[in-house]
């Protein structure tokens, strides 16, 4: 079993991800926390101070290191690495299923707000709008499309279990 949790940041990635990989008995990676162990610095730091082009050609070379060297388990990926094709290719190649979190955009705006972290790419309302507008149809490319309404983690687990055929 080799799944891939993609989605705008704040639909949920990490904790869908974790729970997933608990209830399968698989490993569960956050591309975001390999490339801080790797790099040293977060991609929040990596984007603000070596610009997102340098961040997104770091995050491609953890995803592939992951992809290569994992032979199953459950990658919660940043908001933004979906997005590059390059990346998608990767996955198809190495036969990850990717499944697309589709949270609205106002249930991302709130949990972003209330996380406090440090979003470079999604300083303002309006720009994480505009990023949310512009990516919506990228991750539409995703094997698998679970809805996310007020869903709690449990919920949302069930839902990629019974679209994976992955139930345990």
């Amino acid at each position: 079993m080799k799944l891939i949790i993609t989605g705008f940041m704040g639909c949920g990635k990490t904790h869908v991800a974790r729970e997933l990989a608990r209830r399968l008995n698989l490993n569960m990676m956050d591309l975001d926390d390999f490339i801080t162990e790797s790099e040293g610095r977060s991609p929040a730091q990596l984007i603000v101070e070596d610009g997102e082009p340098a961040f997104r050609a770091i995050e491609s070379e953890v995803l592939r290191g992951l992809l290569e060297t994992k032979a199953e388990g459950v990658i919660a990926l940043g908001g933004g690495a979906w997005i590059q094709e390059g990346n998608r290719k990767l996955i198809h190649q190495y036969e990850w299923l990717s499944v697309w979190l589709d949270a609205p955009f106002e249930i991302c705006w709130a949990r972003i707000e209330a996380s406090g972290e440090d979003r470079p790419l999604g300083k303002t309302r309006e720009q994480a709008q505009s990023l949310f507008d512009h990516r919506r149809p990228i991750y539409e490319l995703a094997d698998v499309h679970i809805v996310v309404a007020g869903d709690s983690v449990n919920d949302l687990v069930d839902k990629i279990a019974g679209f994976t055929g992955f139930a345990r």
